[in-house]
């Protein structure tokens, strides 16, 4: 009887916790298969809760360009996360503001590679500037400083 009512205690305790335990948001990264600071980013998005599936291409600018990021606005990658790009190094809390806030645009890029970004080794030297990959042709504005 004890065993019973322990085991309908875990399973309620279960169902009641199951629905606030978030699933981690399934991240897809574009990388050029030679980079090693791409994968460096997949692991900086997955220490942060993400599931991410790294696809190596030779078409990374194809991609990029095909999500709307125009050409001297690319990064180093082209991750997607929940209907939304995003270029390159961007830094985490950008990420989760974007996919928080959920703006009308494509996405968001960190053109380059900037040293000390998420993923890139070295120190940080200067401000990263994110800016929007808009939807409607406008041109990309800033969309957060870090």
């Amino acid at each position: 009887m004890n065993r019973t009512i322990r085991f309908v205690s875990l399973a309620a305790f279960t169902a009641l916790a199951g629905p606030a335990v978030a699933e981690p948001l399934q991240a897809t990264l574009y990388k050029n298969p030679q980079c090693g600071c791409c994968e460096g980013y997949a692991a900086y998005l997955r220490d942060n809760g993400f599931n991410v599936e790294v696809k190596p291409t030779n078409d990374l600018a194809e991609i990029s360009r095909k999500a709307g990021v125009p050409e001297g606005m690319q990064g180093c990658h082209t991750t997607f996360i929940d209907g939304y790009v995003i270029d390159g190094h961007v830094p985490v809390n950008v990420v989760r503001k974007l996919l928080t806030e959920r703006p009308p645009i494509a996405g968001i890029t960190l053109p380059g590679m900037p040293m000390g970004s998420p993923g890139m080794s070295g120190t940080k030297t200067e401000k990263f500037v994110i800016y929007t990959v808009p939807k409607d042709g406008k041109a990309p504005s800033v969309y957060a400083e870090e």
